[in-house]
């Protein structure tokens, strides 16, 4: 590439001009930063502004480009130059104007604010290199679907509608899934009042006349390997032949099973035939086939059917399941239905702790029971026995605060699902957040446990052959703010397998899942990352020389990116990789870096702000921000007017994970009387856009305490958060809590 030329571009709109010297600015630009080519405009994002940019890019050789003037949040269609170079962006409205007072006491430090970072800008762009697309690109356009139920048929159909090919493997001899062994399924559409013929006839027939889709019965997938645009894949029939297709992504599908009701013996199953769960109901009535519904112990007509909501689940018992399925009370309230659209005589009876009708067809579904006298009874069962006549249930009523026996006929119980998640590999064996290397677990003996499900996927991936799990066995998908994704790139869940649903949840669901896929594997084709950072064409490579091979990066990595190879090196897999940076923060010796952003982008706008002696008494500390939650809540705040110390100097992060404890101690070396750390949640409930990312920073985090000691500084000048996108006015308070804290305990002895 031509040698280096700066161009920095100091905008005097928005009220810039009049809060900031814009003539010093640009004097500190180019003394400061040497940028080669400095100018000014009225309004920078204008027509002309961004001409008068474009033309120092084509005509004058500016390769590296500066602008100074709203949060690099706003206006990014407007200062887009299509990677040609490389972009930094200094904060001064937002990060500068809107987030101190506009009077004369503090244009002093508001001047000093933005002149600090048109120097960190300058600094950081000097570190960049223009990225450029990875080498290896994804070629394949068909898509893999694992499960041929509603959600894997759905998103088959509209991955063929939208002109790919698409391959379908299901493990049992027929499409349908859970869904296809129904009689009827709730109303997708209004009036919502009467069970209607299950979606899977009509989305079988779909996708039997598409030419786009195959289909693979009674087979399975006994091997994954590959990464987006370029996955291959073998599948395995019953009858022992397997054959190898290619894809550029996959939709995981799997769906889920009935909770084992034999678990439940307190509530008569498995000790009469006439207890059964909302399966087995489902036969009883496709056996019926809209005739009188018989009991399976003698064949005698159901005159009093009662059903028992939330058996085995909502509770904490061991064995049970701790969350709500979801769609049970709507399929109780459907089976009832079963009975009185045959026979409005039919006592039906559903007990219930709290009645749940999420959904469109919800309470509309739920009043048209009620419209026909299906009963609904607050109570708790305590356990079902054998009566003379049938199952006689025990409960306590809490409405009339009274103990009830009742006899019926035929006893249903409203058992949840469980996932066909596959293999728990955090279970089996895998990293954890310490950046070593877990053993399989062990019993009180030392012998393996043996985990006995199967897997579905058969990844070849280093870290498991199943995608991760959430604690309750579900395919970790980042529920809040990227449905779908999973820490496999390419991969993406849906439908049960991901969380409890309903038919026409599963659905659309499936619809996401397939256009996050196709997505994936269109980025693939042009070497571009996923979601979230989507289009983005920097990767991470590391220099050799310096690698010790301690393998953290190849452990922290949330998305399972790095493997290594025969020497037992760092071996990056681009295509599966997000550009989190996680790697890069976990490094030691800080060999890893991308084109755009490294150790030296962060370090050297941490070394060229500008550090007051202890004289001045001008504090300084260093706030590092998550691009994704906190400087968003940042920029928001100071659109809500609410202002932060002027001490502070922000630098955003593509995400905590990528932040090297290297910066903290240069921070702190070069003068700066604090460090915040603003990251995403994390734990159960993680809003992490990287997964684990905000976790690892706390960890590696929680042992800067040691480095302090040996500094002779109070911990306290180290603090670490979790900040949400919605923490506009909890965002600055933590700031001026730092601000405070160093009021209190001084300022550090590093100052020059």
């Amino acid at each position: 590439m031509a040698d280096m030329k700066i161009g920095a571009y100091i905008c005097k709109g928005c009220g810039l001009g009049e809060r900031l010297d814009c003539d010093e600015l640009a004097t500190i630009a180019k003394r400061d930063g040497k940028a080669q080519v400095v100018q000014q405009h009225d309004f920078l994002c204008s027509e002309d502004g961004v001409s008068m940019i474009r033309n120092d890019i084509d005509n004058e050789g500016v390769n590296r480009v500066v602008i100074a003037a709203c949060s690099r949040r706003a206006k990014t269609d407007a200062f887009n130059f299509d990677g040609e170079v490389c972009v930094a962006r200094a904060n001064l409205r937002e990060g500068v104007i809107w987030i101190r007072p506009d009077e004369d006491e503090f244009q002093e430090t508001t001047q000093e604010m933005a002149a600090d970072y048109v120097r960190m800008g300058c600094a950081e762009v000097k570190y960049q290199t223009p990225p450029h697309p990875a080498e290896e690109r994804g070629c394949h356009e068909a898509i893999l679907v694992v499960g041929g139920g509603v959600s894997g048929m759905t998103a088959a159909l509209e991955a063929a509608k939208a002109g790919y090919p698409v391959h379908i493997v299901e493990k049992e001899a027929q499409l349908g899934g859970a869904v296809g062994q129904m009689w009827k399924d709730i109303p997708m559409h209004s009036p919502y009042t009467d069970p209607v013929e299950p979606v899977t006839r009509r989305l079988i027939e779909e996708v039997e006349a598409n030419e786009r889709i195959t289909v693979h019965l009674s087979s399975r997938l006994t091997k994954t390997s590959g990464a987006p645009g370029r996955f291959s894949a073998d599948i395995s029939a019953e009858s022992g032949s397997t054959t190898t297709e290619n894809f550029g992504a996959i939709v995981m599908a799997s769906g889920a099973t009935p909770y084992d009701a034999s678990k439940l013996p307190e509530l008569g199953y498995g000790k009469s035939p006439d207890v059964v769960d909302r399966v087995e109901m489902e036969k009883l009535a496709i056996e019926a086939d809209g005739g009188p519904i018989k009991r399976p112990s003698d064949g005698k007509e159901v005159k009093k059917v009662t059903f028992i909501q939330c058996a085995g689940q909502r509770s904490e018992k061991e064995g049970h399941l701790p969350y709500c399925s979801g769609d049970c009370c709507l399929t109780s309230i459907k089976q009832a239905m079963y009975f009185k659209d045959r026979n409005p005589d039919i006592e039906t009876e559903v007990l219930f702790t709290d009645l749940r009708t999420p959904g469109a067809p919800g309470e509309d579904f739920y009043r048209s029971g009620q419209d026909k006298e299906v009963t609904f009874r607050k109570g708790v069962v305590s356990e079902v026995v054998a009566g003379s006549n049938g199952p006689v249930v025990k409960f306590k009523d809490l409405i009339l605060d009274e103990d009830v026996e009742e006899e019926a006929d035929l006893v249903v119980l409203a058992t949840g699902m469980v996932p066909n998640s596959g293999v728990d590999i955090e279970l089996a064996a895998g990293p954890n957040v310490e950046g070593e290397e877990e053993e399989a677990q062990t019993d009180s003996e030392g012998n393996a446990i043996e985990i006995p499900v199967e897997s579905v996927l058969n990844l070849t991936y280093r870290q498991g052959k199943d995608l991760p799990h959430l604690k309750y066995g579900f395919n970790d998908s980042h529920f809040i703010c990227f449905p779908y994704e999973t820490r496999r790139t390419g991969i993406y869940a849906s439908g049960p397998v991901r969380r409890p649903m309903d038919t026409p949840q599963a659905i659309e669901d499936a619809t996401g899942a397939a256009l996050k896929a196709i997505q994936a594997l269109e980025n693939a084709k042009l070497g571009r990352a996923a979601h979230p950072r989507s289009g983005d064409l920097s990767y991470p490579s590391f220099r050799k020389e310096g690698c010790t091979q301690c393998k953290r990066c190849t452990v922290e990595c949330p998305f399972g990116a790095i493997d290594e190879d025969e020497e037992r090196y760092p071996k990056f897999n681009e295509a599966r990789c997000r550009r989190c940076g996680t790697c890069m923060g976990a490094c030691p010796v800080r060999v890893i870096s991308f084109e755009n952003y490294s150790v030296d982008t962060v370090g050297q706008q941490i070394k060229n702000c500008d550090i007051p002696d202890e004289f001045d008494e001008k504090p300084r500390f260093l706030v590092l921000a998550c691009e994704n939650d906190a400087y968003p809540a940042l920029d928001m705040a100071a659109m809500q007017g609410n202002s932060y110390s002027q001490w502070a100097r922000v630098i955003p992060v593509r995400c905590l994970g990528s932040v090297n404890t290297i910066w903290i101690t240069d921070a702190l070396n070069s003068g700066y009387d604090g460090v915040v750390l603003m990251g995403c949640k994390k734990g159960d409930d993680y809003q992490c856009h990287f997964v684990k990312g905000s976790e690892m920073a706390h960890y590696r985090m929680s042992k800067i305490d040691d480095t302090l000691e040996q500094l002779n500084l109070e911990k306290e000048r180290v603090e670490t958060y979790e900040v949400a996108i919605t923490d506009i006015e909890r965002a600055p308070k933590l700031i001026n809590d730092m601000a405070e804290t160093i009021d209190k305990i001084g300022m550090s002895p590093f100052k020059f």
